[in-house]
């Protein structure tokens, strides 16, 4: 098997077949990363920042060719991947001064207590360690941030663990000169080599989750494809973590105290196409006002917007899947657009609203766990705030919940705990898209968004997947890891 990049505008395959790899090889690159764990697990923080940050000068400089080869094979358009991969250096910049702080290794120093049991105890040191070798699984909408050399990597590099990434096919060419750049930055670095690997092809990527070095995995993508890992992760004789963000419907609350704000509606619209439609925190479903007029806005704004340009094939037919599967739903209306593409170049997608009544939908919340990803909204409009709180009670496991309102109004008072129960992210008066790389980010929720609920994959607390706690007992000083050492 191979793979060809595909450019989206057209469906036109181009560049070089890139062969999957083999099981020979993909053993290789597992034993090369296993080798480089302890190496490179044992660097003086301050070494591994250094390195970090090559890499970052490495893709800063290789912009003038990646861009536009991820353009290429995404049809994102320049100024979006420009963006993107500005955000990727500087993603693998603020890990680097994670390091520098050090303060992500949970140092505990609980000195000896010489008083009887049970307030004596010996001398006890905690501190994080790296897991070892992390498998990465490049997502399709992100092809910098979330990919190569995206949030996973550059966590799962910062904290001490070498890393193979599993290419995603929508962007080969653009994985492997993303992996060259950053190869050749660590190893101009003083790197060991093995630090970071990639492989090709569907059963490499089975096979890579299962392969004894690796000690943890990270996904974005697909829930079909994030479960299907995940089991094989829990399946092993050693069950390693999975990480797996999974798509979310992220839902925004709109109160009448906000309803009848200039602008709402083209807000809603902004976020909702955003890429496309084809972010993971994609506020697909707005509940509304049944009297706010807030639907008729959407509605007559939305015809106004471009047709988006799926990714791949993949999200074509799996938009045309979910789209139609929502149009089935009892209650569910297509109120703006038409199902099927839109265009015959490519795989292009005219923008779909669809309406329904929160009555309808606590009948039968079923469309509250589709996540129809690309262009399209679902507009629930309730009639009392009793219907809208038990709408939010419905609502599944996601990455982020939104609610626009007034601080005096009592509905977001109600809503507020409902939705923290529910959501990684709470957000007042804002959109979903647009997630901030920063040490207080929470990109992750309860399932079905992610697998592990615990953790983010985005910000510096992201390297906390890699990491175990280790306490140290009774050791004299010279034979303590550095964090651990105190003076006398």
């Amino acid at each position: 098997m191979s793979t060809q990049s595909v450019d989206p505008r057209t469906g036109i395959a181009f560049g070089p077949v890139i062969p999957d790899t083999t099981s020979t090889q993909l053993r290789e690159f597992c034993d090369d990363a296993a080798q480089a764990a302890q190496p490179w697990g044992d660097l003086l923080r301050e070494e591994r920042a250094r390195m970090l940050r090559a890499v970052a000068d490495a893709l800063d400089a290789a912009g003038g060719d990646l861009i536009p080869l991820a353009d290429s094979e995404s049809a994102l358009g320049l100024p979006r991947l420009t963006g993107e991969l500005a955000r990727t250096t500087f993603q693998i910049r603020t890990f680097a001064d994670a390091l520098d702080d050090g303060s992500y290794l949970g140092v505990i120093i609980d000195p000896a207590d010489s008083r009887p049991v049970p307030v004596g105890h010996p001398d006890l040191r905690r501190m994080l360690v790296p897991l070892g070798p992390v498998a990465v699984y490049g997502a399709s909408n992100f092809p910098f941030a979330f990919s190569v050399a995206g949030g996973d990597t550059a966590s799962a590099l910062a904290a001490g663990c070498p890393v193979v990434v599993k290419a995603h096919p929508a962007h080969p060419q653009l994985s492997d000169a993303v992996l060259e750049c950053m190869r050749d930055a660590l190893a101009a670095a003083g790197a060991p080599s093995g630090v970071i690997s990639i492989v090709h092809g569907f059963i490499a990527g089975a096979e890579l989750i299962v392969d004894p070095a690796i000690r943890a995995g990270a996904f974005t993508g697909s829930g079909r494809g994030g479960h299907a890992l995940f089991t094989l992760a829990a399946g092993r004789t050693d069950p390693i973590p999975f990480y797996g963000e999974l798509g979310s419907v992220n839902p925004v609350f709109v109160t009448s105290s906000a309803a009848t704000r200039d602008n709402l509606a083209a807000e809603y619209l902004d976020s909702l196409l955003l890429g496309g439609g084809q972010f993971c925190s994609n506020p697909s479903v707005l509940v509304v006002p049944s009297d706010s007029g807030l639907l008729a806005s959407i509605v007559e704004q939305v015809s106004a917007r471009p047709d988006a340009v799926l990714l791949h094939e993949g999200v074509a037919h799996l938009f045309a899947a979910t789209s139609t599967q929502l149009a089935s739903i009892h209650g569910v209306r297509l109120a703006a657009g038409a199902l099927g593409p839109a265009g015959t170049a490519g795989f292009t997608q005219s923008p779909l609203i669809f309406a329904v009544a929160a009555a309808d939908v606590i009948t039968d919340p079923s469309l509250l766990s589709i996540e129809c990803f690309g262009p399209a909204g679902v507009v629930i409009e309730y009639a009392s705030t009793d219907e809208a709180m038990a709408v939010a009670r419905l609502v599944p496991g996601c990455l982020a919940a939104t609610i626009h309102s007034d601080d005096t109004d009592p509905l977001a008072a109600s809503l507020l705990p409902v939705l923290a129960r529910r959501a990684g992210r709470v957000i007042w008066n804002g959109w979903p898209t647009g997630v901030a790389v920063t040490s207080a980010q929470q990109h992750g929720g309860p399932h079905p968004a992610t697998t592990n609920s615990l953790h983010t994959s985005v910000g510096t607390t992201a390297m906390r997947r890699f990491l175990r706690p280790v306490a140290y007992q009774s050791f004299p000083q010279a034979l303590l890891p550095t964090e651990l050492r105190t003076t006398e």
